[in-house]
């Protein structure tokens, strides 16, 4: 890709005159928890697709945008069409039970005049054509999980930790007696890793139901505690006298783990059946049986079930294909290794026109990309294997199939590291072709029934947000030509803020610390910037595996409360150091085994290009991250004492040791087996290093990055007669929500306010 180093001047501060007559951003106009942040965003339209049709689901009414159904007539389809209103729906519902938007409306069927809503106490199929409610079922009231299956028109959810499935008749069938706390049914297991986010899994049929069931007994509890509010006091937020034990079991990396096993039920029978997966083994040992169960997948047929197994080394994964009637463990069907880590984050995607080929994910190439297999007959081995894409870029999301084409639909940054853009993938020769204007970064909201469409979210540095319908077809004969927007729902070229002074923004890169790979960096001017003069700066970072801070969007991705920062006279510089995603397996994985040190040595790179520049004040430097940003800026502040003064670290990573099993030893090892990575990368020993002011904020009910980590800090500070600050969000978890999210961030402003500026 040929970089272009950007710099984006917001249009609504270049003359001195009219920044003169603009406001100051406040933190409640600027962040999502404030009072008027709200409104100042500009409405993006709700839309859902009704076959090729896409429809603009609004509180009052429902309304065709593009219309491109085969009947009808193209001259008509850019016309609006109402097809049913709020009022249309109310007054067919019983008495009692009211519909309060329609935002949230789906359209199982392009070829019915179908539509699922959800009111007050039902859910319901309502045919507008007949004005009539087709099938209504109550909805489930308190559930911890649920999951819907279209087909079966029945809801499996979870509820008082036990797990039930409402048939369409509404009748509630019981799976489980024996749910706890620490017997997990139907909900995400695995801390949430290996790609997994549910524990419902529902056939394509919805003829039959798989499960995760997860057995905690074993784990080690955190105690976490709970501050509830006396419902009594006299004064508001005040907690009552007793506070409430929260435990959360917790398997810190070398400790005893969880058990998982997957469960199937079937609707016909109402029986369950487990998949017989190997019995794993809880305690920490060096062989190579599975104990992590992953990227559950149903066959087309509904007849196999297949899942990706992890021994707990992370360093090899099977697809493993199971008898879903039986529960027998057919075969293994394929095994991937890899001497630092394997992690599949993706289940098989069947493809719709050929029922036994599948797209599988991988990294071994050492990108992220699509491989095409078929299945036997049986399933019980793999015909053939062929790589579809290839290529130094990463496969990012797998959108859906164009089944007219036969092409498959995704994004990817092919154009550039810091982009993301739609391709649509020529199934059989593996051809891509870009389907957007090949610049920013694009969302796709989702894809036409059969795939010929699609609605296009998108922005750059210095267009704030454009949402166009685009087409995926290829070819000479096609209505509309690849990478042309055939409508614009929305366009916002300025940002919501135009009435508010905001800063200039720069991209750019500059080099790692190996001294070859390009490295891409954000700087946020401070408002009013004059380059005879020198400001303080702050370094925000992350920096961890997955995660990007730099893209090709809005203002190269800048958060609020840098322009917050800006304001305030301070210049801010972020870069996405080696480690962090979407830059492949080896720029991701080569801080295997010791978190921090590469990722700090880049971050230095970018500290020494800072003081190349004349206006940075290389006496005033700061440093502010949060969870694996908050490590970064706790080691960052005790590894270079003397270049940072100032740091803010949020939620932070102390001791690998305390940290998940799943996600410690996937990128450090165990600490059996790597004592000297997880002894040289703890913060516990550099605590006596610490020289400028930190302040470490955390949320007491952490159950993620628990307490242990800051307390264990804070001892060694105390030892040591070094000095941190220390601050504390009762009955708040691993990140702020609502308008503490405004208390917090004028919590860090002051903190630089008062050591930094």
């Amino acid at each position: 890709m040929k970089h272009l180093i950007l710099t984006v001047f917001a249009l609504f501060v270049s003359m001195t005159g009219i920044a003169q007559t603009l406001k100051t951003p406040t933190l409640d106009d600027l962040m999502w928890g404030g009072t008027n942040y709200w409104n100042l965003q500009p409405k993006t339209p709700a839309t859902a697709w009704w076959g090729d049709a896409l429809v603009h689901t609004d509180v009052e009414a429902c309304t065709i945008k593009f219309d491109a159904r085969p009947t009808q007539p193209s001259r008509n389809r850019m016309a609006t069409n109402c097809l049913f209103t709020l009022d249309d729906v109310n007054a067919v519902l019983p008495e009692g039970d009211k519909m309060r938007t329609l935002q949230n409306a789906v359209f199982p069927d392009g070829s019915q005049t179908i539509v699922r809503l959800t009111s007050d106490n039902s859910l319901f199929l309502y045919d507008w054509s007949a004005r009539s409610i087709v099938w209504r079922v109550d909805r489930v009231r308190g559930a911890q999980a649920a999951s819907f299956s279209q087909s079966a028109k029945a809801t499996a959810y979870v509820k008082d930790d036990n797990l039930f499935v409402r048939n369409a008749e509404g009748r509630d069938a019981q799976l489980s007696t024996d749910g706890s706390r620490q017997i997990v049914y139907g909900q995400s297991v695995h801390r949430q890793e290996f790609g997994i986010e549910d524990g419902l899994f529902w056939s394509p049929k919805g003829s039959a139901l798989a499960f995760y069931r997860m057995d905690q007994t074993m784990v080690t509890d955190f105690p976490l505690v709970e501050l509830p509010l006396d419902p009594g006091a006299d004064e508001p937020g005040k907690v009552a006298t007793v506070a409430q034990l929260a435990p959360e079991a917790y398997p810190m990396a070398g400790m005893d783990i969880h058990k998982v096993t997957v469960g199937v039920y079937n609707m016909a029978t109402g029986k369950t059946v487990y998949l017989r997966t190997p019995e794993v083994r809880t305690e920490f040992h060096e062989g190579g049986e599975a104990v992590y169960f992953s990227n559950i997948c149903w066959s087309p047929d509904e007849k196999y079930i297949f899942i990706q197994e992890l021994p707990r080394t992370q360093d090899r994964s099977d697809l493993v294909v199971y008898s879903a009637e039986t529960g027998e463990r057919l075969a293994v069907l394929n095994t991937e290794t890899n001497a630092r880590f394997v992690e599949p984050q993706h289940p098989l995607t069947f493809i719709p026109w050929d029922p036994s080929s599948f797209i599988f994910q991988s990294e071994k190439d050492g990108f992220n990309h699509y491989y095409v297999g078929q299945l036997a007959p049986d399933a019980r081995s793999i015909k053939s294997w062929r790589q579809l894409t290839s290529g130094e870029y990463e496969d990012l999301e797998l959108l859906g199939f164009n089944t007219q084409t036969k092409a498959i639909i995704a994004s990817t940054n092919e154009s550039g590291h810091i982009r993301e853009n739609v391709y649509a993938i020529d199934y059989k020769t593996g051809r891509r072709t870009l389907l957007d204007n090949g610049v920013g970064v694009h969302r796709c909201m989702g894809l036409s029934e059969n795939g010929l469409y699609y609605v296009d979210r998108w922005s750059k540095p210095d267009l704030y947000r454009e949402v166009d319908v685009m087409p995926t077809s290829v070819g000479k004969k096609v209505q509309f030509p690849v990478g042309t927007a055939i409508n614009t729902l929305q366009q916002n070229v300025e940002s919501p803020w135009k009435d508010y002074t905001m800063p200039e923004v720069e991209g750019g890169r500059i080099t790692a610390a190996d001294g070859v790979t390009p490295l891409y960096y954000r700087m946020v001017l401070p408002v009013g910037f004059d380059p005879t003069k020198k400001y303080p700066t702050v370094v925000y970072v992350y920096g961890g595996p997955h995660a990007t801070n730099v893209k090709e969007s809005w203002c190269f991705q800048m958060r609020n409360w840098e322009a917050h920062m800006a304001n305030r006279g301070y210049l801010l510089f972020i870069l996405d150091n080696r480690g962090s995603g979407d830059r492949g397996f080896d720029f991701e994985s080569c801080t295997h085994r010791h978190l921090g040190d590469i990722e700090m040595e880049d971050q230095i790179k970018g500290v020494e290009f800072l003081k190349t520049l004349p206006y940075v004040d290389a006496d005033r430097m700061g440093v502010h991250g949060w969870s694996f940003g908050g490590f970064m800026t706790t080691n960052l502040m005790c590894s270079y004492p003397d270049v940072f003064k100032v740091g803010v670290a949020g939620g932070p990573v102390i001791d690998w040791r305390y940290y998940e099993a799943m996600y410690g030893e996937r990128y450090m090892d165990a600490p059996q087996d790597n004592p000297e990575g997880y002894k040289s990368t703890s913060l516990v020993g550099k605590a006596k290093n610490l020289k400028g002011r930190l302040q470490i904020i955390v949320g007491y009910n952490d159950p993620t990055c628990v307490l242990q980590h800051n307390l264990a800090f804070l001892r060694a500070a105390e030892d040591a007669g070094t000095q941190p600050d220390y601050f504390v969000y009762p009955g708040q978890g691993h990140n702020m929500m609502g308008k503490d999210m405004v208390h917090l961030h004028e919590r860090i402003t002051r903190y630089f306010d008062d050591y930094l500026k």
